[in-house]
């Protein structure tokens, strides 16, 4: 679990500083540019954040599952 975490934690922090950077330099539209850059940044550190912690569930997930598949195969036979 804690790596679940510390990977989310990167991938939001990757995800906020790209989305801000973005929006901040690339695309100005609303009318403060500050709070269009701070709007996406945090919508980009909260979907870098899921999308690193879900990632990672699904990993493991999985590796459990073929854990449990090699551990059968051992018992039968």
């Amino acid at each position: 679990m804690k790596s679940a975490v510390k990977q989310g934690i990167i991938g939001a922090v990757m995800g906020f500083i790209m989305s801000f950077a973005m929006n901040y330099f690339l695309f100005p539209v609303p009318v403060t540019i500050f709070g269009n850059a701070l709007g996406n940044g945090m919508s980009g550190f909260l979907s870098g954040f899921m999308g690193g912690f879900i990632g990672l569930l699904a990993y493991l997930r999985t590796i459990k599952k073929k854990e449990q598949m090699v551990s059968n195969l051992k018992k039968s036979t």
